[in-house]
């Protein structure tokens, strides 16, 4: 090779030529070269499985199967929150996420007191929106409950998951409104209607923004 320098830009341009040529989407053949980019070149993001992005969490691991491993935000960018109602308990989810054949789990899931489980890693794809390329730019935040009881929806819990996002934004960079913080039922392609009528968008953003304050 002699002084011949491998760049990023060359692997995706070059290698990627024939893959994307011989695949029908270009994102997707782009897609993994940038994920085996950073893996090959050895700048994938160093990791503690089990380690917590957010102080005060429980970590709780979600199968292997309802997830992907990747390097966020270097090989996608962040910049969602998908917020999520379990149409269950806490114990629901945290059981379905643990299980390999349920194939979805989201980053984190909030009790009615307050407490958070952690059960995938900002750093990874969650399969939690229904939707592939929101999976890989998005976080997705479960809420113990149902969406047609409101009583569930206590001040503990928007307060402890509006502390959540607000630490989300700072950290990826993401604007605290209404496009950048969504409903798992404006996820585009899916079926789910969650979190509801009841969620209470104008205070949830205004706890976010106190919080990132």
């Amino acid at each position: 090779m002699g002084g011949e320098r491998i760049t990023r830009r060359g692997v995706i341009v070059g290698a990627g030529a024939g893959l994307v040529a011989a695949a029908t989407g270009a994102y997707a053949g782009r897609d993994e070269i940038e994920r085996w980019w950073w893996r090959v070149s050895g700048r994938e993001r160093p990791r503690t499985d089990g380690a917590l992005d957010h102080a005060g969490a429980e970590w709780v691991a979600a199968s292997s199967a309802n997830w992907r491993r990747a390097s966020r935000p270097d090989d996608y960018t962040i910049d969602r929150i998908v917020v999520h109602v379990v149409q269950g308990s806490y114990g629901d989810a945290l059981d379905v996420f643990r299980d390999p054949l349920h194939e979805a789990a989201a980053h984190y899931v909030v009790r009615k007191d307050g407490h958070i489980a952690q059960t995938v890693r900002e750093l990874d794809v969650a399969f939690h929106s229904g939707n592939r390329r929101f999976n890989e730019r998005s976080i997705g935040i479960e809420h113990e409950g149902y969406v047609d009881r409101p009583a569930g929806f206590t001040d503990a819990m928007y307060t402890a998951s509006a502390r959540l996002a607000a630490g989300i934004c700072a950290r990826y960079r993401i604007p605290v409104d209404r496009t950048h913080l969504v409903a798992h039922s404006e996820v585009p392609g899916t079926d789910h209607t969650d979190p509801g009528p009841h969620w209470d968008w104008d205070r949830y953003l205004r706890l976010v923004r106190e919080a990132a304050g």
